[in-house]
């Protein structure tokens, strides 16, 4: 046994190896999805595989043992690199649809057994040369029949294929093989052995004048046109055919091939040049003729401008690549099946996300090898016609992988061509394996005969441009899995979310008292997001596999997942071992479930919105929004839910935008005492007019209703409390003469009501503030003035009795870690003080009610037919344990309405927390 034999075994060993560590990751898989070591014994493992690894195996240690018989001086190189490929891809197509990988492995016999009969083939391979012109012949004929008795084995789509019974043949494959047979054997034939030859080094003035040098090359040098007629006339033939069929992908690679093998034969790189130019014209022209190069190449350009339909595949493809990572999530442990056509035109993407970004660097290395032997089999070959062979068929398997996998990560426009060795499809398969026969041919012949002398340069150019196009996929690989996977794998529209959480614990959203609003139920495999209290979906949210996520599911889902607040070796290890995420972490809410319950009883029948919070923390207590939906029948209603005019999916209690008209009396009142001016008197008419609309006041109160016997202060708060425009027009005008800046800035940016809050839940949009040179009035009180969400308006108001402080809001508290118990949450946002403490008390009073522990206003404001309600209320400054905060939002005029709700939702928290 030589060395080379000693190397085709180690190597053959080592691919071996791995398709064994494959095949048993393979069988462990369905435990790891299920995480149920325990259950081994009961799991269904598909152990076909071990089948297929077995045949493989003894397949090629036949072949092994007949190549060192019948060729004992070939690359030792070529058969385990073709080996492991193939075992590889047969792996994988057999763990995406089992019966096609046991086709797949039937063809591989078949086909192993043509090479260890093709190994006896003479070396000189003569008889490819003798017969040329019949071998193209018959491919041509065979690829012209599909024109007429064509099929396509999916039913749908070109008819590339002849065949019937479930057994196929696609003769454009072997055609490309057949091609490169006849252009290698011809130009050998035809061509003068001066295009061959390195070029002689030039002396004299030629060597001062090098386009004088060229121009005598070209004329000394025999035309190049009517030697190459005849190929061009039959490549052209061939290139027609696959055209009529719409096989664009194939035509391309064979312009590509007749490019490289006649530039490696004449050395000119006008060849490449003229090449390079019809292979741009011909896509244009495919562009404006073929609706599939159309779709293909706007898919190329931008696949996110419809990602669910014409760039599915693509979008699909480099979500797998993004969900493999640099380790891949494990034979068996993906989702590559989502990938339409992931066991032929995109096995490289199913390859990525199971293996990885290193397991496909891997794959590109093994590509790179084959590449390198076959361009070194070219260089060392003892004729014209096997380096002109070597060359085509190493341009074959090179270009061809290049494309296909450029397609797959959106380097290259699709050209659905298959992965040599890799890919489902037998008459792919029969091509690879053919030409590798022939390399091994060659190689092993290179040793029996002296080389013939030949220009090294464009070999050698050969091999750096394939090598460099691999070497740009690498990039493009790391690119999509790496740089841009992470943003990649948060996209609604990837499905592989949604499988891991069929398996993975999701954690539930639990209220203050734990109670649970939402869980998962079932087991690993068959995890169902439940919804225990359907009234809060605008707040929770939801998460489906269809119509992706939003609310608090959407906002909390790193922390659900798992991927935030455990450990980072635990996500590494849960990634590595099982390819998904650790169990969720549950997340403790503010929300107080039967202080919510009370509030959506009260709005049930009401378009409207609430918020109650704790004044001094922050915390939301309840937070409702009507009409609502219940998320457990998301697709029974999903087409109603979308269509009703209602907008029930919104929050309306911090998505809602409503003028605030006279609902900002308490903070206009509260920002006119902390000036210190005492209170004018009261306008004589209680209405006012902005813009042509008159304004009254929310309830029908009057001056004369109000009592001359009462104080001015009383007369001020009943006005304020009732929302009557007139006199806070008055403050406003009076406010500005004595500190016109101050008021300004409290009301139209300190207290808030711009400003989005950062809350962890979708938000009124961050508007610019009012500008200082608008009339005060105008934009307080008028109905195209600023508005405000009910959240806004609630942490506003929060202040007069909480000393004057505008909380943060906090709906999120804590998590609960698998190592510390519960921990909490950041605080999102920050207090802020912009009244003084003396001022919003004095106001909270002014605005008291008698026999009530709470301050009140209530506002209206009218727009044609329609009118939205504010109610403001809230325990008074320094009488309760717990300061609590307010608003009710109805989109109706009605006062009275909005009053009932608001004063039944604060006796009943004040009431729980006395009791308490």
């Amino acid at each position: 046994m030589n060395e080379g034999d000693r190397i085709q075994g180690r190597l053959l060993v080592i691919a071996g190896l791995f398709l064994f560590v494959y095949s048993l990751l393979l069988t462990l898989a369905p435990a790891a999805r299920l995480r149920s070591w325990q259950e081994l014994a009961v799991l269904d493992y598909h152990l076909g595989q071990w089948v297929i690894f077995a045949f493989w195996a003894g397949l090629f240690t036949l072949a092994h043992r007949q190549t060192i018989q019948h060729l004992p001086e070939r690359d030792p190189y070529l058969l385990p690199v073709a080996a492991l490929l193939s075992g590889w891809g047969l792996l994988v197509v057999y763990r995406l649809y089992p019966g096609l990988g046991v086709k797949q492995g039937l063809w591989l016999l078949v086909i192993g057994a043509l090479l260890i009969l093709g190994l006896r083939l003479p070396h000189q391979l003569s008889f490819l040369r003798r017969f040329k012109y019949l071998w193209l012949t018959g491919g041509l004929v065979l690829t012209g029949l599909t024109l007429f008795f064509g099929t396509n084995p999916l039913g749908f789509g070109p008819r590339l294929w002849l065949g019937c019974c479930d057994l196929y043949f696609q003769p454009s494959e072997p055609l490309k093989l057949l091609l490169v047979v006849y252009l290698a054997a011809y130009l050998a034939d035809r061509l003068p052995r001066v295009y061959a030859l390195a070029p002689k080094k030039v002396t004299g003035m030629h060597q001062a004048a090098p386009l004088l040098s060229t121009l005598r090359t070209w004329l000394i040098s025999p035309p190049l046109l009517p030697l190459l007629a005849p190929t061009l006339v039959l490549t052209g033939l061939a290139i027609a055919l696959l055209v009529a069929q719409h096989d664009l992908g194939t035509a391309s690679i064979f312009i590509l091939l007749y490019a490289t093998i006649v530039y490696v034969a004449t050395g000119r790189q006008r060849i490449l040049w003229v090449s390079g130019t019809l292979l741009v014209l011909a896509g244009l022209a495919g562009y404006q003729l073929f609706d599939v190069v159309r779709l293909r190449i706007e898919a190329w350009i931008n696949p996110w401008l419809d990602p669910s339909g014409r760039s599915y595949q693509i979008v699909q493809s480099l979500l797998a690549v993004a969900n493999g990572g640099i380790f891949g999530r494990g034979p068996g442990m993906g989702s590559p099946s989502l990938v339409p056509i992931a066991h032929s035109d995109f096995i490289f993407a199913a390859i990525a996300e199971e293996s990885g970004v290193l397991g496909v660097v891997a794959l590109l290395v093994l590509l790179g090898l084959l590449v390198g032997r076959g361009v070194r089999a070219a260089l060392h070959a003892p004729d014209p016609f096997r380096h002109y062979l070597a060359t085509g068929l190493t341009a074959h398997l090179g270009v061809q992988s290049i494309l296909i996998i450029g397609g797959n990560l959106r380097l290259l426009p699709l050209t659905g061509v298959t992965l040599p060795f890799v890919s489902y499809g037998g008459s792919s398969l029969l091509t690879s394996f053919l030409s590798l026969l022939l390399l091994m041919h060659i190689g092993a012949g290179a040793a029996y005969g002296v080389p013939a002398r030949v220009n090294p340069t464009p070999y050698r150019q050969l091999a750096s441009a394939l090598v460099a196009g691999l070497a740009l996929i690498s990039l493009g690989v790391g690119w999509w899995g790496i740089y841009r996977g992470p943003v990649l794998l948060t996209r609604t529209d990837n499905p592989r979310r949604a499988i891991d959480d069929r398996y993975v614990y999701r954690g539930a959203l639990l209220d203050h008292a734990d109670l649970p609003l939402s869980r998962d139920s079932g087991s690993p495999g068959t995890y169902q997001r439940i919804y225990l209290y359907p009234d809060l979906g605008p707040i929770l949210g939801y998460t489906h596999p269809i119509y992706g996520q939003s609310g608090l599911e959407a906002s909390l889902d790193e922390v659900l997942r798992g991927l935030q607040g455990n450990p980072v070796l635990s996500i590494w290890w849960n990634h590595l071992i099982y390819g998904q995420p650790p169990p969720g972490l549950d997340v403790r809410l503010s929300l107080d479930l039967r202080l919510q319950a009370k509030a959506d009883e009260l709005l049930k029948d009401q378009r409207g919105a609430l918020v109650l919070l704790d004044s001094n923390s922050g915390h939301i207590l309840a937070m409702a929004s009507h009409p609502t939906f219940n998320a457990n029948y998301l697709e029974r209603d999903w087409v109603t839910l979308v269509k009703d005019e209602s907008a029930p999916l919104v929050n309306r209690a911090t998505q809602g935008s409503y003028p605030v008209g006279s609902a900002i009396g308490p903070l206009l009142l509260s920002a006119f005492l902390a000036q210190g001016d005492p209170l004018p008197a009261l306008p004589s008419l209680l209405a006012y007019s902005i813009d042509g609309v008159s304004l009254d006041c929310a309830l029908s109160t009057t001056i004369e209703q109000i009592g001359a016997a009462r104080s001015t202060q009383e007369d001020w708060g009943a006005t304020v409390a009732a929302g009557c425009p007139a006199p806070l027009a008055t403050l406003v005008r009076e406010g500005e003469r004595s500190g016109p800046r101050r008021i300004r800035s409290i009301l139209l940016q300190e207290a808030g009501l711009n400003i989005a809050p950062t809350l962890g839940l979708p938000v009124a949009g961050n508007k610019p503030p009012v500008s200082i040179k608008t009339n005060l009035v105008q934009a307080l009180l008028g109905p195209k003035g600023i508005q405000t969400s009910p959240l806004q308006m609630a942490l506003a108001i929060a202040a007069l009795n909480n000393s004057g402080i505008r909380p943060a809001p906090r709906l999120i508290l804590e998590m609960k870690t698998p190592e510390q118990g519960w921990v909490e949450l950041l605080k999102q946002g920050k207090d802020t003080a912009f009244l003084s403490a003396d001022a919003a008390a004095r106001a909270a009073d002014m605005l008291s009610q008698e026999g009530l522990p709470i301050w009140q206003a209530v506002a209206d404001m009218r727009s044609g037919k329609s009118g939205v309600t504010w109610y403001l209320g809230g325990t008074l400054p320094g009488r309760q344990t717990f300061p609590l905060t307010l608003v009710v939002l109805l989109e109706e005029d009605d006062p009275i309405l909005a009053i009932k709700i608001g004063q039944e939702v604060l006796q009943t928290a004040i009431n729980s927390f006395t009791t308490e």
